[in-house]
């Protein structure tokens, strides 16, 4: 739980998010974070990180002021993570995870911060898993004639 002072007030600041999530090897995942928007009393977000610890460097996404940050990024992640909203309007600072791997399993930090120097943060444990297979087993039959006939299947 965080707090702010705010004219001898405390004003509880919170970050929606912290689950666990499964995802599909070679899908795309967004994890979830969102600051709340108590009436427009918190100030903006200015700058969010999310991270996972377990990593060197650690970082896999940091944008300030809207901008992202590629210093000291993952190279895993280069080129598959962004921003559901870079402008992070409404507190919405959720990452997109685009072409996981197994190797994306793990707990991702979001780390957000505010003019108000808040550091709230959300937990999200990821697991990629294999999709589940569709296996088909055709046995051939021939017609009257002695042909084997084409045979269409449909998915839905």
């Amino acid at each position: 739980m965080f707090w702010k002072s705010r004219q001898n007030q405390k004003q509880q600041l919170r970050v929606h998010g912290g689950k666990n999530i499964t995802a599909d090897v070679g899908g795309n995942v967004i994890l979830t974070c969102k600051v709340p928007n108590n009436n427009n009393n918190n100030k903006p977000t200015t700058t969010v990180e999310w991270s996972r610890p377990e990593l060197d460097p650690e970082y896999v996404l940091r944008c300030q002021y809207g901008h992202l940050d590629p210093h000291n990024q993952h190279p895993s992640f280069e080129n598959r993570v962004d921003l559901q909203d870079k402008e992070m309007k409404d507190g919405d600072v959720s990452l997109i995870l685009m072409n996981v791997t197994k190797n994306d399993t793990g707990t991702y930090h979001c780390r957000v911060f505010q003019e108000t120097k808040n550091e709230p943060t959300c937990n999200i444990n990821l697991e990629v898993v294999e999709p589940s297979e569709f296996v088909l087993r055709v046995q051939f039959m021939t017609s009257e004639h002695g042909n084997c006939e084409p045979v269409i299947f449909k998915c839905f």
